[in-house]
Parts: structure tokens; C-alpha cells; sequence
């Protein structure tokens, strides 16, 4: 048994209490390597942005349980060296099972989620209980989940979307005594997250989406204020990074995200934690792609994994500063 404090790190607790109370959210950015890790915590150093680093089922078994365990432990120490002690929280998103979670709060996590989302509901409550009742034991903070996303990332996947129902959330809140709540109001996983049927096209072609159920979220809020509330499916698919994919070889058709705006519109409301995966994917790979277009000689990993790690960093400031408001809360 390893605790996250041993390692340096902290729970969600406190840091959505500030972020509650000062009207921004937090970050969760997902990472599956050294280069995208390093990239978060440089730019959320020098935003001086609390940070809440999400791995996945699927990245969890591609890193290895025993490497991110010490990673997160390097990453305190980097952050220190990179001259700011910034929150760090290390967060299993999407844990699917008991036992998954507990490995992971065993292994150092400070916060985990147990989705229990496609579950009926009594279900869930009862499998987001048990997961609670263990990791209190250890101060380690859970995120449930009421309501289902459509789109596909990882192992995540559901073809349709199953708003939440707002006069769930304090029963289930009540009931399993989680210290988040993920909400399903209308954003969805992965860089395909509607179809063209569902959209409209700007003056460039280019799909706008339908508008985030901003009511749900309002009565959520009503019915638990001050309850911190999480958004999955947050990225906005950055459309310089798709067009940058496509024109060095990528094939990624009408692929379309969540508008900033109205990420910022969430995060000045009692969402404390966005979650954004896909964005850094496109960011890496279109950067990727291009550095070995443009150098086809080239095959030194630095040579094409720098330029990604930097692409990565400029985009999660940008994210900290003009989306999450984040920046400059690290030491609140």
C-alpha cells in the first residue's frame, strides 16, 4: 500500500472548494507518456494552474501500474524543480470496477472515478458506495457519475447520450457520499462527437454543434449548491490541429468539439473539473505527422516528440488561461 501522500500529492477536496468559490475549473488532461506529462505540468507551472493529471483504464495498462505510481512521484518533484510547488492530483478516470479502483488507490492515486453511469440505478449507487466507503478510509476523493456520454475514448464508448436527471442527484449524492459528480449535459467523448445531422456549418464549412444543456446544469446546481460537478467530453477538437492531421496524411472527416465559450460559460459555474483528452491527442499527433512530413529522413523520437511535448504545453496554457481560468490558483 502506497499513499499519495507519500508521494507528494494531493486529493481533489480542497482544490474544488477553491475552484467552487472562485468560479473556474480545474483541468483533468489525460496522459498516456513522459512527453504529454511533462507538457502538462510545464504549462500548468507556468500558468501557476493547479493540475489534476487523468489516466485512463486504458492508459493505466499501457504505462503500467508500478511506472505511474514513481511517475507521479517524479512529477512533484519536477514541478518543484521547475520553481513551482503547483496541487497535483492523480485521478483514474473511468474506473470501471471496485477492484480497479482499489488497485489504484493502493498504487497512489489521490482521487478515482467509478462509473457506474451505464448501470441501473440502484446499482450504481451501490457500486459507487462501496468504492467511496474504501477509499475514505484513505482520504482519497471519488467522482461518480449520473447520466451516460455518447462517443467513443479508450474503453468509453455509448451510442447514444442519456441526459442526467436532475432529481437523481441528491439521492445519489446522499446515498453514496461521493465528493464529485460527473453530469451528462451534452457534451460527448472523443473528436467525433456529433454527427453532421446534428450540427450546423459556419461561413467556412466548418460544423458548429447544438448548445450545452445549460438548464440541467442550472438545477443540478440549484438541487446541490456548492457540490463540486465535473464535465467529461470536454475537448474542442481544435480545428487547426484536424487540418494539420488531414494535410500531412490523417483522415479525420467533421470531427468537432466543444465551443470554448461555452467550456468558460461552465467554468464560472460549480463545474470544477473539465476533462480534456482528445484535444492533446490531435496536437501531438498533427504536430507528429508534420515534423516526419516536412523530414521524412528523420527518425531520431526527440526530433518529432519535442515539437509535440511543446505543441502540447502552448495548448494546455491556452486551455488554463482562456477556457478553465485556472491560471495563477495554484496557490490559493
Amino acid at each position: 500500500m502506497t499513499s499519495y501522500k507519500e508521494l507528494g500529492l494531493v486529493n481533489t477536496r480542497d482544490m474544488f472548494a477553491k475552484a467552487v468559490k472562485g468560479g473556474y475549473a480545474i483541468g483533468a488532461f489525460n496522459f498516456n507518456n513522459m512527453e504529454q506529462m511533462q507538457a502538462i505540468v510545464q504549462a500548468c507551472v507556468e500558468t501557476k494552474s493547479p493540475v489534476i493529471l487523468q489516466v485512463s483504464r486504458g492508459a493505466r495498462d499501457y504505462a503500467n501500474i508500478n511506472l505511474l505510481r514513481n511517475m507521479a512521484r517524479g512529477v512533484v518533484e519536477y514541478a518543484h524543480e521547475l520553481g513551482c510547488d503547483i496541487p497535483i492530483v492523480l485521478h483514474l478516470d473511468h474506473g470501471d470496477s471496485f477492484e480497479t479502483c482499489k488497485d489504484c488507490i493502493d498504487n497512489g492515486f489521490s482521487s478515482v472515478m467509478i462509473d457506474g453511469s451505464s448501470l441501473p440505478y440502484d446499482e450504481n449507487v451501490a457500486l459507487t458506495k462501496k468504492v467511496v466507503e474504501y477509499a475514505h478510509q484513505f482520504d482519497v476523493t471519488v467522482e461518480g457519475e449520473l447520466g451516460v456520454l455518447a462517443g467513443i475514448e479508450d474503453e468509453v464508448s455509448s451510442a447514444v447520450s442519456h441526459y442526467t436527471k436532475p432529481e437523481e442527484v441528491e439521492d445519489f449524492v446522499s446515498k453514496t457520499g461521493v465528493d464529485s459528480l460527473a453530469i451528462s449535459v451534452g457534451t460527448s467523448h472523443g473528436a467525433y462527437k456529433f454527427t453532421p445531422e446534428q450540427c450546423t456549418r459556419n461561413a467556412e464549412g466548418i460544423l458548429v454543434p447544438p448548445e450545452l444543456r445549460f438548464d440541467i446544469l442550472a438545477e443540478v446546481e440549484k438541487r446541490l449548491p456548492g457540490f463540486p460537478i465535473v464535465l467529461h467530453g470536454s475537448s474542442s477538437v481544435p480545428q487547426e490541429y484536424v487540418k494539420m492531421i488531414n494535410e500531412f496524411g490523417g483522415k479525420l472527416k467533421d470531427s468537432v468539439g466543444i465551443p470554448e465559450d461555452q467550456l468558460r460559460k461552465a467554468a464560472a459555474s460549480a463545474v470544477c473539473k473539465i476533462n480534456i483528452d482528445s484535444d492533446g491527442r490531435l496536437a501531438m499527433t498533427g504536430t507528429i505527422r508534420k515534423v516526419l512530413a516536412e523530414k521524412p529522413s528523420e527518425f531520431d523520437p526527440r526530433k518529432y516528440l519535442g515539437p509535440a511535448r511543446e505543441a502540447l504545453k502552448k495548448m494546455y496554457m491556452h486551455k488554463n488561461i482562456d477556457v478553465l481560468g485556472s491560471a495563477g490558483h495554484a496557490l490559493d
